[in-house]
């Protein structure tokens, strides 16, 4: 007698792997779970795959060639056995299959519980089927029945997608599970993703573009990816990137983007280097202008002397700014300069230099003074100002009404801090007089700057005439005659007299009584006598000639200058009270 075994080699695999060991029967009462996409095998020992499976296995795949015999591990009827194949998968978005199966005896094929292929009967040799069908996207079940009725028996089922482009146009889904991590010593950003359901997939492809922008590029080249992973380098520049993956089928379909994941790199990235510099010399120094670069904070600017004599000055740096120009203030005139400036960005990261840039200094008059004030003292006038801002500054020249009046520096006040402060005192200047001032900076070449001006009128003359001297009073039948001798300031204006009057008991002059002063007369600078007609009445009164000059100033009584009076007693009889 002719025994049957199994040669379903993979499916002997199959069931190591879920059994840990050697192939046994599963007694009928006990499940067996499958791992998708695994076929779930039951065997019958009927031919209408009725009742209680004698055995339960998983499947790999699908190739029995039982010959005459039945499977192994299982003892069935030499005829009149049946078996069934079952598994349920996703098939991601789906698309063209090609099924095929062949048997001996009958088989029939079903997708979701619908037949696609029936071919149940009773044959002596081999019989094949194929069929074109289009899975939609999702999960979905197949089953595949077999029969063996006598004779010989075997069965083969496959099921795969058809992948030629003119045929397959349905694209995999978005892949799905991406994540990404960064490194940011390595500056490398990691990606990973969950691999596709579809069973035609070729590969995968990485795109990243800036956050800000809405164009991808592809970062992994023309070779696919067939790893769940991919690890990338992004430009170092501060700026955060998104990447994506899709899928790509055995037909060139590529799947919609993955869900996006952001990194935000280290900005290890420098600006350009400044371009378009541009610099003129003027007297108040070299002014550098330059184009301003994308993404720089600041600026660096450096300067050296052009090297002469075969001497090589250094390079230093000169200043820091944070927009697109200086002005150098520093270089020496009558030589030459070479110039380079330098952009950093926020991160720190500097550019290399520009090109350098020379530029000759010519010989040009010093920057002016500044802050010039003029201060009134008695009798004088005293200036003040800040020096000039140009090394090269040795002297000042003061001018009074255009006329020079002084070119030197003796006057520096040391103040601690430069540029310092210097003054001159203008003595023996007039009372009320308006003069113009100016000073000028002069540098050791005699070249002098722009004159700064200020102007300032004196106040008027605060010292009364002297007193008036030789004064008298003679009365006379039609008043009183005063005489006096005549001041000599220039600057007379009138003689003011005045008369005063006792009011009150007892003698004149005495405790019991003020006298009453008024003024009489206002004579002119000419004047050297004045007679006061008054009644003769033998009244004493009191006289004085007061100077007054152009400024009002006069020792006027009731003020605290001193002045003379003088003494009268009028002809005539008192009047009786």
């Amino acid at each position: 007698m002719i025994t049957r075994t199994r040669a379903g080699v993979l499916a002997a695999a199959a069931a190591l792997a879920v059994t840990g060991g050697l192939p046994t029967a599963t007694p009928a009462a006990a499940a067996v779970s499958c791992a998708s996409p695994a076929w779930t095998a039951q065997f019958y020992a009927n031919a209408s795959l009725s009742g209680t499976p004698k055995l339960t296995v998983c499947d790999s795949v699908i190739s029995e060639n039982y010959g005459l015999g039945d499977p192994a591990g299982v003892t069935l009827p030499k005829d009149d056995f049946s078996a069934r194949w079952t598994l349920t998968r996703d098939f991601g978005s789906g698309g063209p299959f090609a099924f095929t199966a062949e048997s001996q005896d009958g088989v029939r094929v079903y997708v979701d519980g619908v037949r696609r292929i029936d071919a149940w009967r009773n044959v002596t040799a081999t019989q094949r089927s194929r069929l074109d069908l289009s899975i939609p996207a999702g999960r979905h079940t197949i089953r595949v029945d077999f029969v063996a009725w006598t004779g010989a028996a075997n069965v083969t089922f496959a099921y795969a997608p058809r992948t030629t482009s003119t045929v397959d146009k349905v694209r995999p889904l978005a892949p799905t599970g991406t994540a990404v991590t960064y490194d940011r010593t390595a500056n490398r950003a990691t990606l990973r993703w969950a691999a596709n359901k579809e069973m035609d997939i070729a590969g995968y492809r990485v795109y990243r573009r800036p956050s800000a922008s809405t164009t991808w590029a592809r970062v992994n080249g023309t070779t696919l990816v067939t790893t769940g992973s991919y690890a990338n380098v992004p430009p170092a520049t501060g700026e955060a990137y998104a990447y994506e993956v899709r899928a790509v089928d055995k037909a060139g379909n590529e799947s919609a983007g993955s869900a996006d994941q952001t990194v935000t790199t280290v900005d290890r990235t420098p600006p350009p280097a400044p371009a378009g510099l541009t610099g003129t010399d003027a007297p108040g120094g070299v002014t550098l202008g330059w184009t301003a670069g994308a993404g720089a904070a600041r600026y660096t600017v450096f300067r050296q002397t052009r090297p002469e004599d075969g001497e090589t000055p250094p390079v230093t740096q000169v200043a820091t700014v944070t927009s697109p120009g200086w002005t150098d203030t520093t270089a020496p005139e009558r030589a030459g300069y070479t110039y380079w400036v330098s952009a950093t960005d926020a991160s720190g990261n500097t550019s290399v230099r520009s090109a350098g840039l020379p530029v000759t200094r010519g010989d040009h008059p010093p920057a002016p003074p500044t802050g010039l004030t003029a201060t009134e003292t008695h009798r004088s006038v005293t200036l003040r100002w800040t020096g000039s801002t140009s090394g090269d500054a040795s002297t000042y020249r003061v001018y009074r009404d255009g006329e020079r009046l002084v070119d030197s520096t003796a006057w520096f006040v040391d103040t601690g801090t430069e540029p310092y402060t210097f003054e001159f005192r203008d003595v023996g200047v007039g009372h009320g007089t308006t003069y113009e001032y100016a000073v000028a900076a002069v540098d050791g070449g005699g070249n002098e700057s722009r004159p700064v001006p200020v102007t300032i009128t004196t106040a008027g003359d605060r010292m009364p005439p002297a007193i008036v001297t030789g004064l008298t009073a003679t009365p006379r039948e039609d008043g009183v005659l005063l005489e006096w001798e005549p001041n000599r300031e220039p600057d007379l204006k009138r003689y003011d007299v005045y008369r005063a009057v006792w009011l009150g008991e007892g003698p004149v002059g005495g405790e019991d009584g003020v006298w009453s002063i008024r003024q009489i007369a206002w004579l002119d600078e000419t004047a050297t006598s004045h007679l006061h007609e008054a009644t003769a009445d033998g009244e004493t009164v009191l006289y004085a000639v007061v100077a007054v000059d152009d400024w009002g100033n006069s020792r006027a009584p009731l003020t605290d200058q001193e002045f003379a009076w003088v003494t009268v007693t009028e002809r005539g009889a008192p009047a009786e009270g």
